[in-house]
């Protein structure tokens, strides 16, 4: 998906609103051209303010992107234009289970409250990820919905987490931050894993590795986490924090429609 505009990709500038080592191997195995800021946005969303957890997610991903956005602009003058963005990417990444989210763990004691509640049962992995551009560099195209992209996303959406068609859209927004225009999409994806029923002697020993204590849902389906995981459905690449074939996608629809 990426070939037929990897020349435009690698000629701009594009920021990754995230330190996850995770999210930064995904883009570098696919060779995209990129550096890392972090944001300075404080994960402080009141959960229960939104109908359901892709909201939330996508908010999140929003506001981390808008927090480099600015970053950029308050340091840019017309005399630098290094400090200019042509693409920010912004992630999150949640757990749920019967409607409840599940981010990082406090500490150990919250890590194993956490596997004991997965434990033998299927949850839903939900990434919403949040794309910036300055509006001049894009086409007014982008600000529609695809009609089979929105069947993708029907499709992927857990049979168990069901929202209304409404809630499915990818969403855009023109904003405007010290004169400067810029677009705003955002997307999610979801995807459903069955983690193996097991006693507390094995959760305790996987928490005791450490792995846990800065994924969601206390797991790492790219480390040892994985000997827990007995299937999934959807994309794998979503569960480890950044849905990669999405995000190439709806990059190949934004820079040739």
């Amino acid at each position: 998906m990426l070939e037929p505009i990897r020349h435009i990709i690698s000629r701009q500038r594009n920021i990754l609103a995230s330190s996850s080592i995770r999210r930064k191997e995904i883009l570098q195995s696919v060779q995209f051209n990129f550096e890392i800021i972090r944001p300075e946005f404080e994960e402080n969303l009141d959960k229960n303010s939104f109908t359901h957890p892709c909201e939330y997610v996508k908010e999140n991903a929003k506001q981390k992107a808008l927090s480099v956005w600015r970053q950029l602009a308050r340091n840019n003058n017309d005399d630098d234009n290094n400090n200019v963005a042509d693409l920010v990417i912004g992630c999150d990444t949640v757990v749920t289970l019967d409607e409840k989210i599940y981010e990082k763990p406090k500490d150990d004691s919250d890590a194993i409250r956490m596997l004991m509640k997965l434990s033998g049962r299927t949850h839903t992995v939900f990434t919403g990820v949040a794309l910036i551009t300055r509006s001049k560099s894009i086409s007014s195209s982008t600000l529609t919905t695809n009609i089979a992209d929105q069947q993708q996303q029907q499709q992927t959406l857990s049979t168990t987490m069901a929202i209304q068609p409404q809630q499915m859209k990818k969403s855009s927004s023109l904003l405007c931050i010290d004169g400067d225009d810029y677009l705003v999409t955002t997307f999610h994806e979801a995807t459903d894993v069955t983690i193996s029923e097991m006693d507390k002697t094995i959760i305790e020993s996987y928490v005791k590795t450490g792995e846990p204590l800065d994924k969601a849902g206390s797991y790492g389906i790219q480390g040892i986490g994985a000997t827990l995981i007995e299937s999934i459905r959807g994309d794998y690449f979503n569960v480890v924090g950044l849905p990669l074939h999405r995000l190439a996608k709806e990059l190949y629809y934004m820079y040739t429609e």
